[in-house]
């Protein structure tokens, strides 16, 4: 079989289809997902273990794929004829290689065309801080910064450097001068580019995910030291990150951290994407301004009460996450069902409905 001829077709359905990812296991039809949905591909032949062996390399560079066999898992960008660009990962399942791929818009949408408050142009507009969109995994998270990151390109002469792994979003330099780097080819890991950027007179970080208390570290301080830091995490809600970043260090350490996360955490964005009735999905989300009271609460270990915070900020700024699924639920964007599936407080948003 001819795997790159046949890589194109299923992309090209993929498109057409109007999917966000790919994927190929063995002894499955290849499957795409459209609006949140899986679809196999019935009318496509079950993938063989040989077959899925055939995609990956297809996929991977001769040194990606040396490192998946030797790791049994890789991350890897993937561009194809059509100058399509994908985000992939391979893994091993029952001794078969499988493969997940995301494909990335090369346009890079503004705030209004993802549905997204025009509030976080303030955040993009920062001379420095830390700010967090988390969320779990699929839920457009980088796309959201990626929106900010080109805010500041657009508007702004900055030099950003962006540490990746992949490198998802090209960026065209603008007003702004862009490096991006991604790991394992441009750089070793995280924290050896983080420290290294130290040197690199930036003025805007972005870094691809928060991994490990290094990463963690070097970021806040970053942050700290007059940069503006934009990353992302795979977490729920505001509480919960707040709650990660400090439970991520050694307990020596860990009052040390709330204090400086407490002077350099900006906000954090939740976001999940939910079916749209009409077809599609949709952004709600929460928002968490790091206001002085928001401050005391992570200096003073009560992060418990940044819920209630968030449901009462609303005069500062503030979202909150069941009032967004309620207004989305009245408008008709999405229904009732998912509103209750999203909400982390399905009660509180009884009482909105």
């Amino acid at each position: 079989m001819d795997y790159t001829a046949v890589l194109k077709k299923y992309v090209n359905v993929l498109v057409h289809e109007g999917g966000s990812d790919l994927h190929f296991s063995a002894g499955a039809h290849p499957t795409i997902r459209v609006a949140g949905a899986l679809m196999p591909m019935l009318r496509e032949p079950i993938l063989t273990r040989e077959d899925t062996l055939g995609f990956s390399k297809a996929l991977m560079t001769s040194d990606q794929e040396k490192r998946f066999l030797e790791n049994q898992e890789a991350d890897f960008a993937y561009e194809s004829e059509d100058k399509l660009r994908f985000r992939g990962n391979a893994f091993f399942e029952r001794g078969s290689v499988a493969v997940a791929l995301r494909l990335i818009s090369n346009d890079i949408k503004t705030f209004q065309e993802l549905n997204l408050p025009d509030i976080l142009a303030t955040f993009a507009r920062k001379s420095q801080g830390f700010f967090l969109v988390v969320g779990p995994v699929g839920q457009g998270k980088t796309t959201t910064l990626a929106s900010m990151v080109e805010l500041i390109n657009a508007e702004r002469a900055e030099h950003i450097v962006t540490i990746e792994d992949p490198i998802e979003y090209i960026f065209e330099p603008k007003q702004s001068l862009i490096d991006q780097r991604e790991v394992r080819i441009d750089t070793k890991d995280f924290p050896t580019a983080l420290m290294s950027a130290f040197r690199q007179d930036i003025d805007v970080l972005f870094v691809g995910e928060m991994r490990g208390p290094e990463t963690m570290a070097a970021a806040v301080t970053a942050a700290e030291t007059g940069h503006l830091v934009f990353s992302t995490m795979h977490t729920n809600d505001a509480a919960q990150t707040v709650d990660r970043i400090i439970d991520t260090f050694p307990s020596a350490q860990q009052d040390q951290i709330r204090l400086q996360l407490a002077a350099s955490l900006s906000g954090i964005f939740s976001q999940r994407l939910v079916p749209r009735i009409s077809g599609g999905l949709i952004p709600t989300y929460e928002l968490l301004i790091n206001t002085k009271a928001v401050a005391n609460l992570i200096r003073e270990k009560r992060t418990h009460e940044i819920p209630t915070v968030i449901e009462t900020g609303m005069s500062e700024g503030m979202i909150d996450m069941n009032r967004t699924l309620a207004e989305l639920a009245t408008r008709g964007d999405i229904s009732i069902e998912s509103a209750y599936q999203y909400s982390l407080n399905p009660n509180a948003l009884q009482r909105l409905l």
